[in-house]
């Protein structure tokens, strides 16, 4: 009978740690939607096809630094995981915005899913976001991106704090400057309709014009936000390629400070097929 070198046993064992951690952050597959029993099958799937891949002889397994290794795993799942879920928050950002200044906000409602509250347009592009990713298959980029990171940053190896930070701080920047540039258009017309019924009210008092603001914002937001919704495939794609590449970017840098520019440059600007992000 066949025996399993114990090596060979920790190594699966942390890499199923860190793919852990991944999965129950970044999207699609923290989506409350999909039960928790499939996406630990899937974390057990995708350790067993990166582990057959990997060379386990050299991994330490002293108590001390399978400790350490374990904690690293974890933390470098989790991180790399967050960094994808703040590219694609930038859609869920740009749906709220337009409940902000469309008037649905007052429709908000608690959503069991994301357990927190959400209004029309939020919960509608995050929903949009998710089948995207599945029906354009964007979902195996970003899985290409997690199995990449294993061959730039090993399993005893850790990220620098100081980069992670940074690249949290800019990453969360550019989430709301996507965000704006997705609904940017739309938010202009309806501060522009705001604008247009306070001179009317300035000219003819008695109209009582900002009686209609509601109505008449709602009316604007549902016309025009079509063409938002339109955009979103193209959108997705390229946040897809984003997150992909942003987990080689972060892993590649490593404890290297003098590429933490180029690993937030890949991060901010680059997806992995040349495009630009939105």
């Amino acid at each position: 009978m066949p025996t399993i070198a114990l090596t060979t046993v920790a190594g699966h064992l942390l890499v199923l740690l860190r793919v852990t951690a991944w999965l129950a952050i970044a999207p699609p597959f923290s989506h409350k939607a999909i039960p928790n029993q499939v996406k630990a099958l899937l974390a057990l799937g995708i350790t067993l096809a990166l582990g057959s891949t990997m060379d386990f002889s050299t991994l330490s397994l002293s108590t001390a630094d399978l400790v350490l290794g374990a904690l690293s795993q974890v933390l470098v799942g989790a991180s790399l995981g967050f960094l994808c879920y703040l590219v694609f928050s930038a859609v869920q950002a740009a749906g709220n915005m337009l409940d902000l200044f469309g008037g649905f906000q007052a429709a908000t409602a608690y959503d069991p899913q994301m357990e927190t509250g959400a209004a029309v347009f939020g919960r509608l592009y995050q929903m949009t976001t998710v089948v995207l990713l599945f029906a354009s298959d964007g979902y195996l980029v970003v899985l290409h991106g997690l199995a990449r990171s294993f061959s730039v940053l090993g399993l005893q190896e850790h990220i620098s704090s100081a980069l992670m930070a940074r690249l949290v701080l800019e990453g969360t920047t550019q989430m709301f400057v996507s965000a704006l540039q997705i609904a940017g258009p739309l938010v202009a017309v309806l501060f522009l309709t705001d604008v247009g019924l306070g001179l009317l009210t300035r000219a003819a008092p008695a109209l009582q014009a900002f009686s209609l603001g509601f109505p008449l914002k709602i009316m604007v937001t549902l016309a025009l936000a079509t063409t938002v919704v339109a955009a979103l495939p193209s959108v997705v794609d390229a946040m897809a390629d984003q997150a992909g590449t942003q987990t080689v970017a972060t892993a590649t840098a490593g404890d290297d400070a003098g590429a933490a520019g180029a690993a937030t440059g890949v991060l901010l600007g680059a997806s992995a097929d040349g495009r630009t992000a939105p």
